[in-house]
């Protein structure tokens, strides 16, 4: 158009030239401003400001959250960034939480069994007891002693499964460990009266014992833990064409559905009235073992009703 123009008002080609290069200029301006301010409003703008959360939550601010910033409710590339970014503050909120929680339970269950320590040893060195009080002053010491312990070597098991990726493997029977951990938990099943069902078949896996054994012990004492005396577990065994299925079942107190959802969860404990038992981290290591062996565990339980434990172990 400008060509024409000129070209019949007969100007200089020149300054024709100059015309068109400055209105080719002038539109690329104008075309490079607009592409500048939807990349500003667009994606700079937001990029920025997920920048300065970032800076935030690394400064330990886990109430940080980035809005959408479409108005039309679709979501593209970095709506959906940001719904990400969300996430993952709010599950880092969970988990700092969880910890903490968890650290408060561990300072009071290592204050208490120390202070029963101090408190048994101080009179011990009273002088006129009897031989039968010393004696139970001692068993108490021991036993406040061993939970100490125990809770100490849960600690430093579960951080080192935690860093452990390389397990050992070798072919072994699933059912005799089953039958050697239930023999080695015989006395608590006869403490509580507690009805034991076994139907365990043959089954030969190729699998880490050592590591597996934590999980058996593990839910097997559970299983005791929280079922009343006079209750019922059950122990079964059997193989699906070449996987392993292992079940425990018990007539307890149940899991409430929301606790199920994060019952494997490190530093979780859901049923705070037995700390005295437990410490949040049994089924922590049991988790993590399975993830280890390659196998899945699921839980399904109600509440009065009793729960049960299902690991299936691929051969």
């Amino acid at each position: 158009m400008l060509y024409n123009k000129f070209l019949n008002v007969k100007t200089s080609p020149w300054i024709i030239a100059l015309d068109i290069s400055g209105y080719i200029l002038f539109v690329c301006l104008l075309i490079s401003l607009t592409i500048h301010y939807i990349m500003h409003t667009g994606y700079l703008k937001p990029l920025a400001e997920i920048g300065q959360a970032a800076r935030k939550v690394a400064e330990g601010d886990f109430t940080v959250r980035i809005h959408g910033k479409r108005k039309d409710g679709l979501k593209d590339e970095l709506e959906v960034f940001i719904e990400d970014f969300n996430k993952m503050v709010e599950e880092l909120a969970t988990i700092e939480s969880l910890k903490e929680d968890f650290i408060a339970n561990i300072s009071h269950e290592i204050k208490t069994p120390l202070a029963v320590i101090q408190s048994y040893a101080t009179l011990l060195r009273k002088e006129g007891i009897s031989k039968e009080e010393k004696e139970n002053y001692i068993q108490t010491v021991l036993e406040a002693s061993s939970k100490l312990s125990d809770l100490v070597s849960n600690v430093l098991r579960l951080t080192k499964l935690e860093n452990q990726e390389i397990i050992q493997k070798s072919s072994y029977s699933l059912a005799e460990q089953l039958r050697l951990c239930i023999l080695s938990l015989d006395e608590k099943f006869e403490e509580k009266n507690i009805e034991l069902e076994i139907d365990i078949d043959e089954v030969m896996i190729v699998s880490d014992a050592s590591l597996l054994d934590i999980v058996w012990n593990n839910l097997l004492t559970n299983a005791i833990k929280f079922t009343e005396p006079g209750g019922r577990i059950k122990v079964l065994l059997h193989q699906e064409n070449e996987t392993a299925i292992v079940t425990i079942a018990d007539t307890g107190c149940g899991i409430d559905d929301n606790i199920c959802k994060r019952i494997f969860d490190r530093f979780y404990q859901g049923d705070t009235s037995h700390l005295v038992e437990g410490y949040g981290l049994g089924l922590s290591l049991v988790k993590r073992v399975i993830d280890l062996v390659g196998g899945r565990i699921l839980v399904t339980s109600e509440n009065g009703k009793g729960s049960t434990f299902t690991v299936r172990l691929n051969n």
